[in-house]
């Protein structure tokens, strides 16, 4: 079954349907994270002849010749051999038939040359393209995917349609676990995150913990085996784990991890972080109300899934082994696991906000994230996680994993305590509950319980 992806859908089936002009289309994105289900999916719609083919780790020949036979036996030939990708263009466009090419894993195919060789013929293809033909290139190596978007590349500017997939948000993920109460459906969120692969081999008639001892902690579990040996793949040599450890599940600056490598290389550190960045495994990210400054800006882990990981088994393989998945899980995560969640629930909470803004419940929204401070009567700073910004007024929303209503008491002391810091403006207080409240509103307080956090007011 297809589940989210409706706007990508939209946009693909709106391209391979119009023959109005030439359609070379770029999907990229991280490995798993549904491209070629996706796909697959606008396929469907296709009224021609499909034809799919993956690169692979070749030559430039071998992948050439591997083209031609997928090419023969979609269009149900013996095997054909051409001189070259343009005289089979030449010969699809002599056929009276509708043809989709897909070349997935086009980094294979452009690492057989030297820089921008292959990029440069695959221009002259799509330079050639036959009005028949609609051509794909699908790719799960995302900084060498990005290099066709650069102004320099010859592929700069070639493409009707460019699609960068990503993991699910919080709302898409949870179509995959429907009838979960919202307490658990923040949890399975928090810890597994939102790639496609990782939502359809949970057993959501297990508890959190017992997919998590079933496919996180044994060494041959598959979602721990997918982060070691797919999600980490890519970029396992060129930067220090250390760093993703240090991460973990919080946020740090530059000088924080500097400090903790212990590096006195910072060029080396510069480079890492930016490969991590390029890669989208971590992010930069800074207070809404300090936009650009530099001395704000923090480090954090994209993925739910990866912060799990590196703040739990990350360098404790050998202590699982020793002791068993359940006494691990004893030890080093039950105590500990709501505290985990509570934290991305604040994330969840700024997705909420990015969504109902483009749904326009939020029309006055400028920006939303975090908020920076500095006390001056206490001499302390700190920040707040979850803040909206209309105009020059921040709204500040407090979020709480509760499994029971949030009390209009509980909601004035948290007022209080936002009223005692002289370093901020509050212009609007709001709090996010996944256990409701027991009172309807009051006070002026915005309160957005968990079937308003889902979209089932």
């Amino acid at each position: 079954m297809f589940i989210g992806r409706e706007k990508e859908l939209r946009q693909l089936n709106a391209e391979l349907s119009s023959w109005k002009r030439k359609t070379a289309v770029l999907v990229y994105g991280k490995r798993r994270v549904g491209k070629s289900t996706l796909l697959s999916e606008a396929a469907k719609s296709f009224e021609g002849v499909v034809i799919n083919h993956m690169c692979v780790t070749s030559t430039f020949e071998g992948n050439m010749e591997l083209i031609y036979q997928s090419v023969s036996e979609g269009l149900g030939l013996p095997n054909i051999r051409f001189g070259s990708l343009f005289e089979m263009m030449d010969y699809l466009k002599t056929l009276d038939k509708k043809i989709l090419l897909i070349i997935d894993e086009y980094p294979y195919l452009k690492q057989t040359k030297k820089k921008n060789e292959v990029d440069s013929y695959m221009q002259a293809v799509i330079d050639r393209l036959p009005e028949n033909v609609k051509l794909v290139l699908c790719g799960s190596y995302i900084t060498v995917m990005k290099e066709l978007l650069e102004e320099g590349n010859p592929l700069f500017g070639r493409f009707s349609l460019i699609q960068h997939i990503r993991d699910f948000d919080y709302l898409d993920a949870a179509k995959f676990y429907p009838d979960l109460s919202v307490r658990d459906k923040v949890a399975f969120y928090a810890v597994f995150g939102g790639s496609p692969y990782v939502l359809e081999n949970l057993d959501t008639n297990l508890t959190i913990r017992e997919n998590i001892e079933r496919l996180l902690l044994p060494e041959t579990g598959l979602v721990r085996s997918h982060i070691e040996n797919v999600m980490l793949k890519e970029i396992q040599k060129t930067f220090d784990a250390r760093i993703l450890e240090i991460l973990g599940n919080g946020k740090k600056r530059y000088s924080e991890i500097r400090d903790k490598i212990a590096n006195s290389e910072t060029g080396l550190l510069d480079k890492q972080l930016k490969i991590l960045l390029d890669m989208e495994t971590i992010q930069k990210t800074e207070p809404i109300n300090r936009r650009n400054d530099k001395k704000k800006q923090f480090y954090e882990i994209v993925d739910n899934l990866m912060r799990f990981y590196f703040t739990f088994i990350f360098g404790k393989a050998g202590t699982i082994a020793r002791i068993g998945e359940e006494q691990f899980y004893n030890r080093n995560i039950d105590a500990v696991l709501e505290q985990f969640v509570s934290r991305r629930l604040e994330g969840i909470a700024l997705q909420y906000f990015h969504r109902a803004a483009m749904l326009g419940k939020y029309p006055d929204i400028d920006d939303f994230g975090s908020y920076w401070y500095d006390d001056p009567a206490t001499k302390t700073n700190g920040e707040f996680d979850c803040v909206i910004r209309r105009g020059e007024q921040y709204d500040f929303y407090e979020c709480k994993y509760f499994d029971r209503p949030m009390t209009l008491e509980e909601c004035h002391q948290e007022k209080e305590q936002l009223d005692s810091i002289k370093g901020i403006t509050v212009s609007g207080v709001g709090f996010v509950c996944t256990g409701g409240f027991d009172f309807e509103g009051a006070e002026g307080f915005t309160l957005i319980d968990g079937k308003a956090l889902y979209f089932n007011e």
